[in-house]
């Protein structure tokens, strides 16, 4: 007895670890690449993701190609984002622990307080100077 030909909408599918996207593995055989560019695009949801591995087998050969276009565009200004902006980082300060900073804090107050009342005292003396001038006439 000869079996049937299989059926096209049972074929063989597997769900992406972690994500839950069904990626059936015809379009795992044949979409390779692309199917990875639109698993890593950083401007789609899942939802989306799996509407366009839903949609590849379908697609024309120029669509698939103008999908291709704009993934590896958004990769390559994600790219040159991640590059411009990582030559302008600052670099970090050394990180330290709470008793430092709490200690860096206490002693940056002392000062602020040191400078406060010795502004406070010429402020004083500059006052009493003023009005003993002034009661000398």
């Amino acid at each position: 007895m000869a079996q049937p030909p299989p059926d096209p909408a049972a074929q063989q599918s597997t769900q992406s670890q972690g994500s839950g996207l069904v990626i059936p593995d015809d379009v795992k055989q044949n979409h390779g690449e692309l199917l990875e560019m639109i698993l890593a695009s950083e401007s789609m949801n899942n939802e989306e993701r799996q509407y366009w591995i839903n949609i590849l087998p379908i697609m024309t050969p120029d669509q698939v190609e103008n999908l291709r276009s704009i993934l590896v565009n958004e990769r390559d200004q994600l790219a040159a984002i991640d590059a411009k902006y990582a030559g302008n980082k600052a670099p970090s300060a050394p990180t330290r622990s709470p008793e430092e900073t709490a200690k860096v804090i206490r002693e940056r107050r002392e000062s602020r307080e040191l400078q406060e009342q010795t502004a406070e005292e010429k402020e004083e003396e500059a006052a009493a100077a003023l009005l003993a001038q002034i009661e000398s006439f």
